[in-house]
């Protein structure tokens, strides 16, 4: 979904740091091998992810949806130097994929892939996190914010995409059976009254929320 124009758009980019020549090429063999490709995060908005991963510096990251990698190394960019990142997908078909770009990236040793379903494997870490970044299937957001709270660092940021949802979030639900807006609609309302959290939802691409936890 675009807020602004085309033009817009473009100076956006054109004024923003280049996209790194390696998730140039996984966003080529993504669009090349993978099924529905516009599923990764992209030039922009991986470039906020770095931005925001180099402001904290985290030591321990947790993301929950994969896909092909591109954010996983977007946020290994602000890695602490003996920083781990934890992510998660349910899609073992793309894990080599992965595993190839990780390796390539410098960050490979810092990166750990977990395949199965997410409520199933983030009670298995005994980790606290100071970044979580949540890009997995919509039905379970509030399910994965309730497993993934108590594990965040005072001053940890939560990161939350698609909380836009193309604009439905702004739109009657008509069909009964849309739970993924149903959800985000109680999420995006969860995240705004948790007294735990500062929460600000940008108009970033589907939309970004950053939350702080106090």
């Amino acid at each position: 979904m675009h807020f602004i124009s085309d033009e817009l758009d473009d100076y956006v980019l054109n004024h923003s740091d280049e996209e790194p020549p390696l998730l140039k090429a996984l966003t080529r063999e993504t669009y090349q091998k993978v099924v529905q490709p516009r599923m990764i995060s992209g030039h922009f908005q991986g470039r906020v992810l770095s931005t925001i991963s180099k402001l904290i510096r985290p030591k321990k990251i947790l993301e929950l949806g994969t896909f092909t990698g591109y954010s996983a190394l977007c946020l290994a960019e602000g890695l602490d130097k003996d920083g781990e990142l934890h992510t998660v997908d349910y899609n073992e078909e793309l894990v080599n994929l992965q595993r190839k770009f990780f390796d390539r990236s410098g960050f490979g040793q810092q990166i750990h892939q977990y395949t199965g379903r997410a409520l199933e494997i983030i009670p298995m870490l005994n980790i606290k996190f100071d970044l979580v970044f949540i890009d997995a299937d919509k039905p379970n957001y509030v399910n994965y914010f309730h497993q993934i709270i108590d594990k965040l660092n005072s001053k940890g940021v939560l990161l939350s995409d698609n909380v836009l949802w193309s604009g439905k979030v702004i739109e009657p639900i008509v069909d009964q059976l849309d739970i993924s807006t149903k959800t985000l609609l109680e999420y995006n309302q969860l995240l705004k009254e948790d007294s735990r959290l500062n929460t600000i939802l940008l108009p970033i691409r589907d939309g970004l929320t950053i939350s702080i936890k106090k």
